[in-house]
């Protein structure tokens, strides 16, 4: 099975990398952007995914995986919306800036530069790759 590689985006005050570390699991709910929410849909369990902190921070803080595939969000109170539930497996040693991103060859045409209110992305194996060296993190 092929692994799929994914960005989720959250404000750090709303719902931290720590807080998800703590709590040892969650379900990625509230989405309400039509491409986000078919990039949830198209997460299949064991898919890799960065964990972001935007507004204040602008930088990848951690490494998580999928668990759970997408279901009805249960937040939703009308509309045709998704969720997935996700594990954190560990933080970045070097978080990787926005700026950074934005600097590298590889990197500076992600969703997350192109679309900054996305808050679900696809990234290549390639990007993945890169965003992992940057971080000077190995999984």
């Amino acid at each position: 099975m092929a692994i799929n590689y994914w960005l989720v985006k959250q404000e750090p005050e709303a719902y931290s990398w720590a807080t998800f570390v703590k709590e040892g699991k969650t379900a990625w709910t509230g989405v309400r952007n039509f491409q986000a929410r078919n990039n949830l849909r198209a997460m299949k369990n064991g898919d890799l995914v960065l964990f972001y902190h935007s507004v204040s921070e602008k930088q990848v803080v951690g490494l998580a995986r999928v668990a759970q595939e997408s279901y009805p969000d249960p937040t939703a109170t009308e509309g045709d919306w998704a969720a997935v539930g996700l594990v954190p497996l560990q933080a970045l040693k070097k978080p990787v800036s926005l700026e950074t991103i934005k600097a590298d060859k590889l990197l500076g045409d992600l969703p997350l530069v192109r679309q900054s209110r996305l808050s679900v992305t696809s990234l290549t194996q390639d990007q993945f790759k890169r965003l992992l060296a940057l971080a000077e993190t190995k999984i």
